[in-house]
């Protein structure tokens, strides 16, 4: 409250409360008036004084501060206890309706049924105004209760119900697509390619393209795993510890996993012969390898045993491919060795075995081949080859062959020279 003087306060307290100074004075006839035609007075005088009633407010509540605010609390007071008894009386009226409704459902449901029978326009503007403000939200909740629903055949039922109801209406919705001349032209050439690959398949005797048909639920359900996964605070750091830990165990199988490889196999015979049953050697060798691995990483507190498991297939992969490429290494250039090395028994023994194929009417073997299958059968007695399969035995033998039919005259030391040979694979 401002001032004792504004168009809220009563015509009497406006008289007792009225500043002494005030130069209106209200004559007796005043008083006497009709409360009604002196309010109305007194209303249209304010409103033709507004700078003066606001003037004299200003006055009176910097001559009488103390007593405006405490008028000014008793105000509040009163609209905060005014506000409170309303609702307070809000919420009993509320509690009331509720209680009357858990009483009595069934007059609750009538009555609703009722009023929608009735009022079947003001639902369908509310529900399309709704729809209209909240689309991706009744979308986003017609799609979980369908991906909840344990029974996916009722919703693709109900799919082909709606279908047969609205043939006209699906109809003119794919008219008013394909009038786009883009799409339907992109429709078109989609399906002609459909068509082309199938003829295509169809000729060269192979089945037709396989598609695994995933719904929609499935299609929701990977997404919000996908976005689980990706949007994880803690992937950059799962992502970081998997990486180094791969990398460690491929680099220790890589300088440890000949010796750990003995140590196991010795293991599985003590193992034998003790009466046990068997474990694999392999098994043994990546479990004490990634036990070492663990033990020497900082944090490996995000890593699960999916994690280990595909670590360990990755580090298989890449030592076995090594393995393997170093054994045909070493196999190629054993054999070369061994030619070099005993060439005139090798040539002995070759001319010998054309001999015996020509009297039994086989075609002679050129000696450079014969020579290198000799000294393949010697060398693979010799060596570890147990990576190494039976097409990568017959390319070493290739490349031996070409190697020695360009340098079968050179000197001794020529073997030693690098031999450019494909990689393994």
């Amino acid at each position: 409250m401002n001032g004792p003087f504004d168009e809220n306060t009563s015509p009497r307290k406006a008289l007792v409360s009225q500043p002494p100074d005030r130069d209106h004075v209200i004559g007796e006839e005043s008083r006497n008036r009709p409360p009604d035609r002196h309010a109305e007075t007194r209303r249209t005088w304010v409103e033709a004084n507004r700078d003066r009633v606001r003037e004299m407010n200003r006055r009176w509540r910097a001559e009488h501060l103390e007593r405006a605010r405490q008028l000014n609390r008793d105000s509040m007071r009163r609209a905060t206890a005014r506000q409170r008894r309303q609702a307070e009386l809000r919420d009993s009226g509320r509690a009331r309706a509720k209680r009357w409704r858990e009483t009595h459902p069934d007059r609750v449901r009538k009555y609703q049924q009722r009023w929608v029978e009735e009022n079947r326009e003001k639902v369908r503007e509310y529900y399309n105004r709704y729809y209209a403000n909240h689309r991706a939200e009744v979308s986003a909740r017609a799609a979980a209760r369908r991906d909840a629903d344990p029974d996916p055949d009722r919703t693709k039922q109900a799919h082909k119900q709606w279908a047969e109801r609205n043939k006209e209406h699906r109809a003119e919705v794919q008219r008013t697509r394909r009038a786009d001349p883009e799409i339907y032209q992109a429709e078109l050439e989609a399906n002609a390619a459909a068509k082309r690959l199938k003829r295509t398949l169809s000729r060269a005797g192979l089945p037709r393209k396989q598609l695994h048909p995933a719904t929609a639920a499935e299609r929701r359900t990977n997404e919000r795993v996908a976005d689980a996964y990706f949007h994880d605070p803690a992937l950059p750091e799962h992502l970081r510890q998997f990486t180094i830990f791969a990398e460690s165990l491929t680099e220790h199988m890589r300088q440890n996993g000949a010796r750990m490889r003995e140590f196991a196999e010795a293991y599985v015979a003590t193992r034998v012969r003790m009466g046990l049953p068997p474990v694999p050697a392999e098994n043994i060798v990546y479990a004490r390898a990634v036990e070492l691995v663990t033990e020497r990483m900082r944090r490996v507190d995000l890593l699960t045993s999916r994690d280990v498991a595909a670590a360990v297939r990755a580090a298989k992969a890449v030592v076995s491919r090594e393995e393997r490429q170093e054994q045909f290494d070493r196999l190629v250039k054993a054999v070369i060795a061994y030619v070099h090395r005993n060439r005139e028994r090798y040539a002995v023994d070759a001319e010998m075995e054309n001999q015996a194929r020509a009297h039994r009417g086989k075609q002679r073997v050129p000696v450079e081949s014969m020579v290198v299958r000799l000294a393949m059968q010697e060398v693979i007695e010799r060596m570890r080859t147990n990576r190494l399969t039976v097409d990568d035995a017959r390319r070493a033998a290739r490349i031996a062959t070409l190697h020695i039919a360009t340098s079968f005259e050179a000197r001794p030391g020529a073997i030693d020279s690098p031999i450019h040979r494909p990689p393994v694979g």
